[in-house]
């Protein structure tokens, strides 16, 4: 798989980056938004490991962009720009994070519960199902079901989505199982949000009130170690704003607006 798609012209002053881990693709509706009046990167990551996602990002940024450069990272890419402009402090002139996973274990318990209690019984089965064969070693084709369960949980992350085609290129189950179980450990540790007294560029959280990833857990956490932060909170939102009928449009004027 190519690990970079490209929207708009030149100069590429910003990169948005998806989450999954193991999701690359599904920034593309974002990014061709706003290639309507910036040049846009679209790195997708292929490497299976934190360390390795953040060197190819680099290569990635550093080879077709245009530093300092504007950071958008959805989700785990959230937390992977996070990451990134910590290490990278020069190259990063604002970091936007989009429904971002959360920085402290603590608010992490209650995710998965939520999105249960959001679906029927029957749905329930299913997704218990499909979580135990994806802990199964011996089990072969695991991204076919990673897939169905990201359909589900896609589904109950949303407050009132709009039709919308999947953008995501290929589910990558082995780059999840990797990489998000490195992402745990870090965050488990306290490490992952101590590494936000390294960022120096402002730093914006943009979150909808009805995503699962609870909000106090992306909020609280930065407000408490970045010099230049802002949060934003969108109404009647879940965890993809940019197909959220109620949210969408605010969800983009927002993020123009930050971009300039």
């Amino acid at each position: 798989m190519k690990n970079i798609r490209k929207y708009g012209d030149a100069p590429f002053n910003i990169a948005v980056i998806h989450g999954g881990p193991g999701a690359p693709g599904e920034m593309a509706p974002v990014a061709k938004e706003l290639s309507k009046s910036y040049g846009v990167l679209e790195p997708l990551q292929t490497k299976m490991s934190i360390e390795g996602q953040l060197q190819e990002l680099e290569d990635t940024l550093v080879k077709y962009g245009n530093p300092p450069i504007i950071l958008i990272g959805y989700s785990w890419g959230a937390m992977l720009g996070f990451i990134y402009t910590a290490q990278n402090p020069s190259l990063v002139k604002k970091l936007i994070l989009i429904s971002s996973g959360v920085f402290e274990d603590k608010y992490a318990a209650d995710i998965m519960q939520t999105r249960l209690n959001r679906l029927t019984e029957k749905e329930q089965q299913e997704v218990n199902i499909l979580s135990d064969k994806l802990d199964n070693p011996s089990l072969k084709g695991k991204s076919a079901l990673f897939a169905r369960l990201g359909e589900i949980i896609s589904r109950v992350d949303s407050y009132d989505p709009l039709p919308s085609e999947n953008e995501i290129i290929e589910c990558q189950y082995h780059i999840y199982k990797k990489v998000w179980g490195e992402a745990k450990s870090l965050r488990k540790s306290g490490e992952l949000v101590k590494l936000g007294k390294k960022i120096k560029s402002p730093v914006v959280a943009i979150h909808g009130d009805f995503d699962s990833h609870p909000i106090d857990g992306v909020k609280i956490p930065l407000s408490d170690v970045l010099k230049d932060f802002k949060f934003i909170l969108l109404e009647k939102c879940g965890h993809h704003p940019w197909i959220e009928r109620k949210a969408k449009d605010k969800f983009f004027n927002i993020l123009k607006k930050e971009l300039c």
